[in-house]
């Protein structure tokens, strides 16, 4: 299972950033996938998920108005839209993936991607 996270980048405060994590080696549509980020000095946690039928998903209480996550079954592709970037977003962001159910925490996840930084400046 080979998860490709990109779309980081540096940006400013109020920008919009997008990620895609595209995802081979399972059955895409049979998976759900999240977004987890981890902060210099801090523990990794969760951004968002969605569910392997991409009608549930789950956001943390911080993001939630801001950022949207979808996937793409045709492209195996799952996506982080970011509005209004705060620099507490600053954070390395990384895509992981379960066979089926909505994951909230990291132990609910199988498979990980590499990360890719997002800096948000004030």
């Amino acid at each position: 299972v080979q998860l490709q996270a990109s779309g980081g980048g540096l940006v400013q405060a109020g920008d919009s950033l997008k990620l895609s994590c595209v995802v081979s080696g399972i059955s895409f549509s049979n998976y759900g996938l999240g977004w987890f980020r981890q902060a210099p000095g801090e523990e990794r946690e969760i951004v968002a998920s969605i569910d392997w039928t991409g009608t549930a998903t789950y956001y943390q209480d911080s993001v939630k108005g801001r950022f949207t996550i979808s996937k793409d079954n045709a492209k195996k592709t799952v996506y982080l839209q970011m509005n209004g970037l705060k620099p507490e977003d600053t954070a390395v962001y990384y895509c992981a993936a379960r066979a089926f159910g909505l994951g909230t925490v990291q132990r609910d996840f199988d498979d990980w991607g590499q990360g890719t930084l997002v800096t948000v400046s004030s």
